[in-house]
């Protein structure tokens, strides 16, 4: 009787509470390989969101293979988990996802048999019929790293994946508990065209902007839409109208199909520039608009080559506004031209344009990205825990500012003077329910994230201290 290879993939945690903490949406990148695995080789792997559901370790012993994916805060867990794998069985663990690809020693040297770099769907699936058949090819599989004797091998980085619809769709059906999603998360494209210093989308997924058909989109969709009553639609796009054209034409198509969802985005600015896009946005279930505004200070959307000014920023609020659609505005602060008045100069911006929800968030140096490489180069990283490199957390020596000054002023009181007790009270008196859970929510967030970073933000201050001794590694 045939003995099926079983495998299963893992999720990590987030660490700590953000923003997004109330919100259990996992990345699509495991529930595709689970997918691809199944049409081409019959398996059926369990895959274990740990936001979602617990990781079953009877499962883990019982596997052939483990996967894990992982980005760049949630690695320390993931190498965790590599940890108490072999410590219970020596199976093979493979990683991937964005922070392993810049950094693939590390997550060998961390206990990780295998790292697949870059868009990683093929190669999973060649390494998997590997140590199915026994006959192993490593050499032979893109973006495949690995050990060979005391050698480590980095094999080419693969192709990216086009035309992305000979990938199938995410099976969240794999998901252990994938019922408790509120939200269904669908991908149309991949890739963007912009090359923003801090981000590492276009070093991952490469600046040629890549959309699936808007039938096949359509279909999947439709599927899962009669499988549960969902809360809403995101799409994980990193830039959902980059093709205003071929954006409206979906949104034009779940209209004349009347699809029952309601949806969201991330976007940048331009999407203002197309009014009937917004009217088409607003029609087909659009509600809130993600925006990377980044910044008011002109100098820092230069230096992050954001090619948006802050007039079009403002334009673009009240634009959206006027077609009845919420703006998220994300801006990341900490530049080498910000100062304490490039915050305070935000956070008043973010409450004159009346934006709806905001996350003001850290310069965050991530692998991969320019950033990163700058200001590793000039020995301004202050810290070495990945699990901090959340948006959340200052990890860097900033230039007009103390590390600390730049915790305390951006990451702290910018949220609590946004979402102030004054504006809870409005909503109160206003009977806007909705924004007031919103606002209520924030408040304890930052709340508890200030609870539970206590060691970490006595440790920033006494670092930021001129007369400072201690070590900016832990």
């Amino acid at each position: 009787m045939e003995v099926l290879m079983k495998i299963t993939l893992l999720e990590p945690k987030a660490p700590g509470i953000h923003v997004y903490s109330k919100f259990k949406l996992p990345r699509l990148g495991l529930p595709i390989l689970g997918a691809l695995v199944k049409r081409e080789l019959g398996l059926e792997p369990k895959i274990y969101v740990e936001d979602l559901s617990p990781v079953d370790w009877e499962a883990i012993s019982a596997s052939d293979l483990v996967g894990i994916s992982s980005i760049t805060p949630t690695v320390t867990r993931a190498y965790q988990l590599v940890e108490k794998i072999k410590k219970r069985k020596p199976v093979p663990v493979v990683m991937g996802g964005p922070h392993v690809t810049f950094l693939p020693e590390e997550a060998l040297a961390r206990g990780a048999d295998y790292v697949v770099r870059g868009e990683g769907e093929w190669a999973f699936g060649e390494l998997v019929k590997s140590i199915l058949t026994g006959q192993p090819s490593l050499d032979s599989i893109p973006g495949l790293s690995y050990r060979q004797g005391t050698e480590i091998i980095h094999n080419p980085l693969p192709q990216v994946v086009e035309p992305l619809e000979a990938l199938p769709w995410p099976d969240l059906s794999l998901i252990q508990n994938w019922r408790k999603m509120p939200i269904l998360p669908v991908l149309t494209s991949r890739g963007c065209p912009f090359n923003c210093t801090f981000c590492s989308v276009t070093k991952m997924f490469g600046r040629r902007y890549r959309m699936r058909p808007i039938e096949d989109v359509l279909n999947e969709l439709e599927y899962w839409l009669n499988q549960k009553n969902w809360r809403s639609v995101f799409f994980y796009d990193d830039n959902f109208a980059c093709r205003s054209e071929h954006t409206k034409e979906l949104l034009n198509q779940i209209i004349s199909r009347k699809l029952p969802m309601r949806w969201t985005a991330q976007v940048r600015v331009d999407v203002a520039k197309d009014e009937e896009l917004l009217r088409l946005m607003r029609a087909s279930g659009g509600y809130v608009l993600y925006i990377g505004l980044e910044s008011v200070n002109p100098r820092t959307l230069e230096k992050y080559r954001k090619n948006q000014t802050v007039e079009e920023i403002a334009q673009a609020i009240q634009t959206i506004h006027r077609h009845h659609l919420q703006v998220h505005g994300m801006f990341v602060l900490g530049s080498d031209e910000d100062d304490r008045r490039t915050i305070d100069e935000t956070v008043r911006f973010a409450r004159q344009m009346r934006i709806d929800t905001v996350q003001f968030m850290v310069l965050t140096p991530l692998p991969g990205t320019e950033i990163f490489f700058e200001l590793s180069q000039q020995g301004r990283l202050l810290n070495e825990d990945w699990s901090k490199f959340s948006g959340h957390h200052v990890v860097f020596k900033p230039r007009l500012l103390s590390a600390y000054e730049l915790q305390k002023e951006a990451a702290i009181r910018a949220m609590r003077r946004f979402y102030s007790r004054w504006q809870c009270f409005k909503f109160w008196f206003q009977f806007r329910w909705r924004n007031l859970a919103i606002y209520t929510y924030a408040r304890h967030s930052i709340n508890r994230w200030i609870g539970q970073n206590k060691d970490f933000l006595q440790r920033l201050r006494l670092l930021s201290s001129p007369s400072s001794k201690v070590s900016p590694h832990p």
